[in-house]
């Protein structure tokens, strides 16, 4: 797939799903630029997740605009991007929409909270700890059905994920 005109996208959805790789792979083969939307957290934000506080609406909405400003900022050299951020809540997409001044396309990646949790565990140097998992599946309002998302389920190859999330994303 190809951009017809500059785009971007947030690869969405809770910790341990994949979105950095999803997002590092999808940006590649789209030959556009990638931003780590878990780098832009406020220190404060890392140290709370760190300690296993799950992160508020106010601890979120300078995150958002953060991640938001990217979006905005390749938007305005007319570059296509791709960015992470679990975007969990339907309020937290229309502050991002908000945030980089126009439409976004999102993929959802969803899977099995077991999958999730054997994800979580195995992986190292990450601030999120999977004790939060449950947190931000109780906070995760499903953007199913909602304009401009695709949903992609996580029990298959990188490979499969990002080409099921291009195929759908070339539809929309």
């Amino acid at each position: 797939m190809s951009l017809k005109e500059p785009t971007a996208i947030v690869v969405m959805g809770v910790s341990g799903s994949g979105k950095t790789s999803v997002g590092e792979l999808l940006a590649k083969r789209l030959d556009c630029s990638f931003v780590e939307g878990d780098r832009l957290h406020p220190a404060a934000n890392v140290a709370k997740m760190a300690e296993g506080i799950p992160l508020t609406d106010d601890d979120r909405w300078p995150w958002l605009d953060l991640v938001g400003k990217e979006l905005a900022e390749a938007r305005s050299r007319s570059e296509s991007v791709v960015a992470t951020c679990s975007s969990l809540k339907r309020a937290y997409r229309d502050r991002l929409k908000q945030a980089s001044g126009g439409s976004l396309c999102f993929v959802f990646l969803t899977g099995d909270p077991k999958v999730l949790e054997e994800r979580m565990g195995a992986r190292t140097g990450h601030f999120m700890p999977a004790s939060l998992l449950q947190s931000q599946l109780a906070t995760l309002e499903s953007p199913e059905g909602e304009p401009g998302v695709v949903t992609v389920d996580i029990d298959a190859s990188l490979d499969a994920i990002v080409d099921k999330a291009l195929d759908q994303l070339a539809k929309i």
